[in-house]
């Protein structure tokens, strides 16, 4: 559950290290030294690596900029060499693009949660390789980008579509039924901020009409899996996943309108819990503070 707004600004912080005496103390002593509110605290250890996840939430008076608060955090975390930590303020939205080929179902459930203000989002522009979603994405009045890619012009499509994503200062990628395979000319300079949906029938129906092989097969669930993208494809760290059982009665279509559902809600979740600064992404796996 999200915590209640309050009127004084909001600082998240994620920050993870090697196991040791002290750490969580150290981190929340800082936070009480400056005369800051935890909001909401959250940790995890793993034992089996000893390592530890922790997720903070702190209110600061508003006669402190921002700026002034990253630099105290930065003064005082940034001596510990083996912290990793990343901090976000509540000033700013995150700023998300969409990509899209035919399907509006995803960007219509994302545009909805950003429109009504469930999510602290906005959605700043939308991609897509074909024409077929503009109409739907200016209903809502966002930005509608045509990109179309083909096999010669991918590396000067995606260029292109590098330059928009750092010209509208996109903090997160959605790639919403998106039909093209992204390479690292996008996945390097936004490692783990791309975030992808597939059917969770992978491996064992992969290849084309997946749900057509599950019903040969008579399978009893199908699901949904979302994550961030990698270079090795749909192998990325997991953020979201949903299951729902099923049996011989149902045909094939229904078993694809129940996948597309679970498809369209996991999409969702996994934004959400990025959106919220939840999710910490660690040798290839993640640390969800849902």
């Amino acid at each position: 559950m999200a915590e209640a707004r309050q009127n004084d600004p909001r600082a998240t912080l994620l920050a993870s290290a090697p196991l040791r005496m002290g750490l969580a103390a150290g981190l929340t002593g800082f936070i009480h030294a400056n005369g800051w509110r935890i909001r909401a605290h959250d940790h995890w250890v793993d034992h089996d690596e000893e390592y530890y996840f922790t997720r903070i939430v702190w209110e600061f008076p508003d006669d402190i900029s921002s700026i002034e608060v990253r630099e105290r955090v930065d003064a005082s975390l940034s001596k510990d060499q083996q912290l990793t930590w990343q901090l976000w303020f509540d000033n700013q939205p995150t700023r998300i693009a969409v990509f899209v080929t035919r399907e509006m179902a995803h960007l219509y459930e994302m545009a909805m949660h950003c429109i009504s203000g469930l999510w602290h989002a906005e959605i700043a522009m939308v991609i897509s390789n074909r024409e077929d979603l503009r109409a739907e994405t200016e209903r809502f009045n966002l930005m509608f980008h045509h990109i179309p890619i083909t096999e010669a012009n991918k590396a000067e499509q995606e260029n292109k579509q590098l330059r928009l994503l750092q010209a509208e200062n996109i903090d997160l990628v959605v790639l919403a039924r998106y039909m093209q395979i992204v390479t690292d000319k996008l996945i390097g300079p936004f490692q783990n901020r791309i975030i992808n949906i597939h059917h969770s029938m992978l491996p064992a129906f992969a290849g084309a009409k997946p749900y057509h092989q599950a019903y040969k097969r008579g399978v009893k669930l199908i699901g949904a899996t979302s994550h961030y993208v990698s270079e090795e494809l749909d192998a990325g760290p997991i953020i979201a996943q949903d299951v729902a059982p099923v049996t011989h009665r149902k045909s094939v279509e229904e078993l694809v309108q129940i996948g597309r559902q679970l498809e369209t809600r996991v999409l969702a979740r996994a934004t959400k819990l990025h959106v919220e600064h939840r999710v910490i992404a660690v040798s290839g796996r993640t640390v969800v503070f849902d």
